[in-house]
């Protein structure tokens, strides 16, 4: 059963992810330390939360996709990945120059490792549980 009871500002940054996988538990770690005005807010793609967010957006997400959620658009692979480096502190958001290279070559890199993170760099049994420093980043 979905909570209607999750706090959305439509003009909000939100970053979905795989709850279970430990690259993207590590992603999310290193935007949080990189975004100290606490901007951008997260939650599992597992989730009730993940869900409300995307059910007004006609695009198909999978698990293997992190998602970006930036003033009433989607973005998903590597533009996500691209538009939250612009987000983040310190040379981080020169990486944005990786734009101009066509979306469909660096998906194509993107859904590979994808495709093999579990194997090169584990899962966990459940989604991670954030310290009460950082619950408040979390829908």
């Amino acid at each position: 059963m979905m909570s209607a009871e999750v706090n959305i500002d439509p003009s909000g940054t939100y970053v979905l992810f795989d709850g279970v996988c430990n690259v993207c538990n590590n992603w999310v770690q290193f935007i949080i330390k990189r975004d100290p005005s606490a901007e951008i807010r997260f939650a599992s793609l597992q989730s009730d939360e993940a869900k409300i967010l995307l059910q007004n957006f006609d695009k198909k997400v999978s698990l293997d996709s992190i998602v970006l959620l930036q003033n009433g658009k989607v973005y998903t692979e590597s533009t996500a990945i691209l538009k939250i480096f612009r987000k983040l502190t310190g040379l981080w958001p020169l990486l944005h120059v990786f734009r101009i290279m066509p979306s469909f070559i660096r998906d194509s890199f993107y859904r590979w490792f994808a495709r093999n993170r579990y194997r090169w760099f584990g899962q966990q049994e459940s989604c991670m549980i954030p310290t009460p420093e950082v619950r408040q980043r979390f829908l």
